[in-house]
Formats: structure tokens, sequence, C-alpha cells
């Protein structure tokens, strides 16, 4: 699998980062870049104890921890204040108790937006996603469009990046299919698997922050990241199923089938599958042609064939070595 490497010419050296979320997958692979090219990182997350096991990622004293919720703005103000950019991860896929989609993914990067100009930073990064449209039959690609807007409404120079789907070790996506797989009899195609997807890796995108970050003259852009090829799910499904080494039947399931599952599983403190959900698999998660992407940013993507299988490799039958 390929490792994380940090060119020479990152060098953000007394520079203060602050990352709004950051304790999954996508967070740790920017920590670590950022880390490595000396930066100082602040991270604010509601998972306070979960956040400082990235500490050993840096330096003793090089990574700091503010647990608390990042639309409280004295709490959002503490940690953008000491900062010299700021790296804005949060958003979710379904709504849980105060974290709305209107809450986390529109009215919480205005805010981060008008502090951060308040407070002089030299830059701000926000990880939106493609499909962002306030046109969307989607609550959540609207959200995310609205919260581009208000962001580059308080924070002109902001640069916005639209991942694809993003793959790792730790995904939400091939992991969790592979893991599927070891059990189940069968994998679900809802609407038939065509819609079409183009997976990043982590790491391309996580060495996007660092070009933009170290790049002065990239402001006020968006850039729509996805990796050399797209797929369609059902290819996705069966590169997977390779990977795992294992032969099971893929049954299509169309999306009138599944819009009452979804609708109750939408009730459910941790939903496999929401309506809004299901509204996003009609529509491709692929770059538009006209968007700038990765080549203007001069990083080659990664395939998935490249690291997919190695982490995939534990949900073989007998295991890695099996």
């Amino acid at each position: 699998m390929p490792t994380i490497q940090t060119s020479p010419s990152y060098s953000l050296a007394q520079k203060t980062v602050t990352v709004i979320g950051g304790t999954g997958f996508v967070g740790r692979a920017i920590i670590e870049r950022l880390a490595r090219a000396g930066a100082q990182i602040i991270i604010l997350a509601r998972n306070g104890e979960r956040a400082k096991r990235l500490k050993p990622l840096g330096d003793v004293g090089q990574i700091s921890v503010i647990a608390g919720n990042a639309l409280d703005e004295e709490t959002l103000r503490s940690a953008i204040t000491p900062a010299d950019y700021v790296i804005n991860l949060v958003g979710i896929l379904a709504p849980s108790g105060g974290q709305t989609f209107e809450a986390v993914q529109a009215k919480l990067p205005e805010m981060i937006a008008r502090i951060a100009s308040e407070t002089e930073v030299a830059q701000l990064v926000h990880l939106s996603a493609i499909g962002a449209d306030t046109k969307s039959p989607s609550i959540y690609a609207r959200t995310k469009a609205e919260g581009e807007r208000a962001l580059l409404r308080q924070f002109k120079d902001a640069v916005i990046l639209r991942p694809s789907i993003i793959f790792g070790t730790g995904d939400g996506f091939f992991t969790r299919f592979g893991q599927m797989a070891m059990v189940a009899p069968a994998l679900p195609l809802i609407g038939g698997g065509k819609n079409k997807m183009q997976p990043v890796y982590v790491g391309d995108v996580a060495e996007a922050v660092m070009v933009v970050l170290c790049t002065a003259s990239i402001k006020g852009d968006v850039f729509e990241l996805g990796g050399p090829a797209s797929y369609s799910f059902a290819e996705l499904m069966r590169f997977t199923l390779k990977a795992v080494g294992r032969k099971r039947a893929l049954i299509s399931i169309p999306f009138a089938v599944m819009a009452l599952p979804a609708a109750f599983a939408s009730l459910l403190p941790n939903p496999p599958l929401t309506s809004d959900q299901l509204k996003l698999l009609k529509i491709d998660n692929i770059v538009s042609p006209r968007a700038k992407g990765f080549k203007q940013l001069g990083i080659t993507p990664t395939s998935i064939d490249m690291v997919v299988p190695e982490y995939l490799a534990p949900f073989k039958p007998g295991g890695r070595f099996g």
C-alpha cells in the first residue's frame, strides 16, 4: 500500500493549523501530513478522547486537543483565534440530535469563515463533497452547497475541496462491504447499481490540503477530487468481492422497494441507509469535466487497485495469509 510521504517542499514550521473535526480516517491522514510538515496543530472535536489518540502522530506538545461542540461560538473562536490556517472537516451523513444538516453543513461553515476572517486567518480549507447543489433533491447535498456559499461570502479566499467517495484504511465503503461479504450471502445493488462513483484515495485528499496551504496563489477556488477512473456501484461491488476472495450474489433492488425500509432506517440512531441517501444514490458522484481538480494541483491520483486489496486482505477466507 502507498505510504504517506510529505514532500520536503511542504514546510509549515512556525505555523499553527486548527483542524475542526478530524477524528475520522480523513482527519488522521491530514493531521499526519501537517505534523510531518512541522505545523503546530489544534484539533477541535466533540469526542476529545478520540482526538487525543491522534497525538502520537506528532512530537510531544505538537498536537493539542480542544474537546467541545464546534456549533458553540465561544468554543469555536477559542480554537480558531491562535491559527494561521483553518481546515474544516465537519460533516454528517445523517442527522442525530442537535447535529442537523442545516446546523452542521450550512450554518457552521459560515460561522467558521466569519471568525476566521475576524481573526485574520491566512487560509481556510473546507472539505465539502461532489454533488453539492442548492437544487439537489437531497438535503445533504443542498446543505453542503449552502455551506459553501455562506463560507465564501464570509471568507472569499477560502478553498473548497469536493471529494467523491473517499477510500483508505478504515473507510466506510470498501471496508463496510468487505466485512458484509464475510457473512452475507449476497450484496445489494440498489437501483441496479448503475450510479457512477469516482473513488479518491484519502492520501491524495490530504496531499491536496497540503498543496493548498503551501501555495499562496491558490485562493477562492473549488476543486473536485476524484480518482483516475469512475465505476458503477455494481463494478465496485465486484471489485470488492474479488479483493476479499469471496463469491457472493449481487441482488438488484429497485429504488421503489427500498423506499419504505430506508424511511424506517432513517429513524435509527446510526442508520445503514436513509431516505436522503437513497436520493443520492440516484445521482452520479463523479468529477465534472469543467471542474478544476487534481491536475491543477499537480497531483496524480491513486487507483483503487493500488490500495484497496491490501487493507481488505484480512476479510479473505482464512485472513490475510489464508
